[in-house]
């Protein structure tokens, strides 16, 4: 007579598997018949979660623990299926292995293995099966929930300022009173904090009832459901939620009456680019600007932003300061940065010569796209090429798709030459925009957060060579 362990797994992606106490059952009936006795500590059962990973199963974990013990442990683990051990072949091999070494066999109630080596083989078998299933099953999901999408039908709970009925979105209109509010007060300068202090003040709650964040207002802002629109991103995890770039995002009209317009919500969407723009990580608009410079200055050895110090009205690199990596003190007086960065941008205007920050003047993603499809498209070109030559195509046959690539890369030259930016720098016009906030900063009455403001119209970063005292101001256009 054995000692065994239970294992019952119920996923929430199969509507066909039996439930938690059906499989305790037919284990039960399994070990009676053949001399297995399962005691009440070795019932191990994960109810709800996927047999993708074994990471997030404890009751799995806790049972391979157990078996690895010498003592106090098991001989065999009953299971209804090998799809309740695991659905990832890769993971599967090597616990069965491990449980192997430890002297504990691996059993499927329903799917009996003959002994041999040939039973080893039908056993990767239906691991592969289980794999295959798993895999199949979220493709089917993702193609399912994409036509959904493209349908513009709901695919997850409603945001905020939507109540969810017959599996439509309709607008709950209290909430949508604070939405409307929200984009009018960010389109009309107010700041993203200053909105989420203002929610919090009035007393508004998320929809679970949780006290407004910065986040909510953000994510309001950015989300095309108040416009009339479905967003869905059929590539990656959760991808859709808060990766508001996501190229491979789906946006199409849905089936839902919009809370705002689709101009405020374009409205808002530059004001929020401009911002990106002007403000590098962890410098936020909304935050206190209490000098000239700030954010804008740069450690010339590591890159790092020049905090404020108390000492001596200075500035020092972030890194060095806070004892990071870098070895160099970049300290720097404002009293002296300031007047060398104004004498520095009209010295630019004088010579008409701008360094500009190549990384502010990257193309567009929608010109990036088009590029990408382009070359696809001259990478097919040359396949059909290859194709007659070989023999595979006859002359007409290549006629005709070279014919039908080519109306598509004219397409798509035509669609290029409108995104992309026919302007060209003028030198002379950019040192009048350049004066224009000269004269702004050094004007005695403007505030550090408005001259901080004009300097950010115009300026990528400022870095500071301590080796050389020297100030290198990057523009952009």
């Amino acid at each position: 007579m054995r000692i065994g362990a239970a294992y019952i797994r119920v996923s929430t992606d199969d509507q066909l598997e039996y439930s938690p106490d059906s499989q305790i059952k037919l284990i039960k009936e399994y070990a009676k018949k053949n001399d297995i006795i399962i005691p009440e500590e070795f019932m191990f059962a994960d109810e709800g979660i996927s047999g993708k990973s074994a990471e997030k199963r404890p009751a799995f974990n806790k049972m391979i623990a157990i078996a690895k013990q010498k003592e106090n442990s098991f001989d065999v683990i009953l299971v209804w299926k090998f799809s309740r051990f695991a659905r990832n072949q890769e993971e599967s091999i090597v616990y069965k292995n491990m449980l192997k070494k430890a002297g504990v066999d691996v059993v499927s109630i329903s799917e009996p293995i003959i002994e041999g080596p040939f039973g080893s083989l039908i056993e990767r078998i239906v691991e592969w099966q289980d794999q295959f299933y798993l895999t199949n099953l979220s493709q089917e999901v993702k193609r399912g929930m994409t036509e959904k999408a493209t349908r513009g039908e709901p695919l997850c709970h409603p945001a905020f300022g939507y109540d969810m009925q017959d599996k439509r979105y309709y607008i709950n209109e209290e909430q949508a009173v604070i939405i409307r509010e929200i984009f009018d007060r960010f389109v009309n300068g107010e700041k993203i904090s200053t909105i989420t202090n203002y929610l919090q003040s009035i007393g508004v709650r998320t929809n679970r009832g949780n006290l407004p964040e910065r986040r909510f207002a953000e994510y309001i802002l950015r989300n095309p459901v108040y416009c009339g629109k479905i967003r869905w991103c059929p590539v990656g995890r959760r991808s859709s939620v808060r990766n508001y770039d996501n190229e491979g995002a789906i946006i199409v009209d849905g089936l839902h009456e919009p809370i705002i317009t689709q101009e405020t919500f374009d409205k808002a969407q530059e004001l929020i680019e401009a911002n990106k723009k002007k403000y590098r990580k962890y410098q936020r608009s909304d935050q206190k600007v209490d000098f000239m410079l700030k954010g804008l200055l740069k450690c010339g050895n590591c890159g790092a932003t020049l905090v404020f110090s108390n000492n001596w009205n200075s500035v020092q690199c972030h890194n060095y300061a806070a004892r990071r990596g870098c070895n160099i003190s970049h300290s720097i007086s404002l009293n002296k940065a300031n007047p060398i960065v104004i004498d520095a941008l009209k010295t630019a205007c004088e010579r008409l010569e701008f360094n500009i920050d190549i990384q502010d003047t990257q193309p567009t993603k929608s010109v990036n796209n088009i590029e990408l499809l382009l070359k696809k498209e001259h990478n097919k070109l040359q396949k059909i090429k290859d194709a007659y030559q070989s023999g595979i195509d006859t002359l007409e046959e290549y006629k005709e798709n070279k014919s039908k690539i080519m109306e598509t890369i004219s397409a798509l030259q035509q669609e290029l030459e409108k995104e992309t930016p026919q302007q060209t720098f003028s030198p002379k016009k950019y040192a009048k925009k350049v004066m224009s906030v000269v004269k702004l900063i050094e004007a005695p009455d403007v505030t550090p957060q408005a001259k901080n403001e004009a300097l950010r119209t115009i300026i990528s970063k400022i870095v500071f060579n301590k080796a050389n005292q020297s100030l290198d101001i990057y523009f952009y256009l």
